[in-house]
């Protein structure tokens, strides 16, 4: 086989291998989760956010966030712009009801389902992902059997749901309840989380909303 036989092979496999994106792979209704160092006041504190965010096809962006930012529970409605790029790279920034804007930047995984991102503001230190989310939910999507893990921790827990919305772990039992919106409120020992179903409700982003605590958590379904 010649050089230039090889080199068009090689190409070939790469352009073929390489994710292409439409400027409406990422629509709908996702849940964001993001953790890392935020700035308020010019002070950089530890930070946890949940997100609700719905990207339309005028590329306009609308939903809410909680911010967990240092201990202190903050709660804000957000608006904004996005732009997805044909090398699935994607930039979007939001501004809350104070005024105040955020900018991020991710990759998008095929399908649209999943963004990996970082907040792209001047000393922040942020990394999050994005999965996609339902337009609305029920109890019934809250799954039978997750594993979850909270930040910091090692040790792997198991909760086993209930209908009637209750669960047991390890740690002794809990209750949830289902927003129509899907985001999930969990409770249990003085663990208080607030979550958002995401992917068919086999996973849950979350934050602890206790004061005094900056906790993520991820929970998958069994």
């Amino acid at each position: 086989m010649g050089v230039w036989l090889i080199f068009l092979v090689v190409f070939s496999i790469h352009a073929h291998a390489a994710n292409v994106c439409s400027e409406t792979e990422v629509q709908g209704p996702y849940g964001a989760q993001l953790s890392g160092v935020a700035r308020i006041a010019d002070t950089a504190k530890p930070a946890v956010s949940l997100a609700r965010l719905v990207f339309n096809a005028d590329k306009s962006v609308a939903g809410y966030s909680s911010v967990n930012f240092d201990g202190l529970l903050l709660g804000n409605p957000v608006t904004g712009t996005f732009e997805i790029k044909s090398d699935c790279t994607m930039s979007w920034s939001l501004q809350d009801d104070s005024g105040g804007f955020q900018h991020f930047s991710g990759i998008i995984s095929p399908g649209g389902n999943r963004v990996q991102f970082q907040q792209a503001d001047p000393d922040t230190g942020q990394h999050g992902v994005m999965q996609r989310t339902a337009d609305a939910c029920t109890a019934v999507d809250f799954r039978p059997r997750y594993s979850f893990t909270l930040s910091g921790a090692t040790i792997r827990r198991v909760l086993n749901a209930n209908a009637d919305g209750t669960f047991t772990t390890a740690d002794g039992p809990g209750t949830f309840t289902v927003d129509s919106d899907c985001i999930v409120h969990i409770e249990f020992g003085d663990i208080k989380l607030r979550g958002i179903l995401v992917n068919k409700g086999a996973e849950i982003l979350a934050i602890q909303i206790d004061p005094g605590k900056t906790v993520s958590a991820r929970f998958t379904a069994q």
